[in-house]
């Protein structure tokens, strides 16, 4: 466990947090009221990729309609809620995501458009 008292920094950084927070538009607790996350878009699969810095993997939600993919997440300064609508739609199902040093990546196969409907 560390000492917070034995951190010649910890000041300088709540101050900055603080300062970043007004920038952000978050508040003065330091929670987050955006992610960064990016889409792209890799040919047959979309991939995102989502900073999280401070959150543990067990504290990560995440969901997907095929559509929008929502990621919940939360951390000891931090908390993020957001939903992103993807650029096509995605087989939710095939979903493969990994967390490492607060970077999450999110892969999902794209679906085949909808099938054509012959009239007898």
């Amino acid at each position: 466990m560390r000492d917070e008292r034995d951190d010649p920094f910890d000041n300088i950084f709540d101050e900055i947090e603080r300062m970043m927070s007004e920038m952000t538009g978050g508040d003065a607790t330091g929670f987050a009221s955006e992610t960064h996350i990016d889409v792209y878009d890799e040919g047959e699969a979309i991939r995102l990729v989502a900073d999280l810095p401070g959150v543990e993997k067990d504290a990560i939600d995440l969901k997907c309609d095929g559509e929008t993919l929502t990621v919940s997440a939360a951390g000891d300064r931090r908390e993020y809620d957001e939903r992103v609508t993807l650029p096509v739609r995605v087989d939710e199902h095939s979903a493969k995501a990994s967390f490492k040093n607060g970077v999450l990546q999110v892969t999902f196969q794209k679906t085949e458009d909808s099938a054509a409907i012959d009239v007898e």
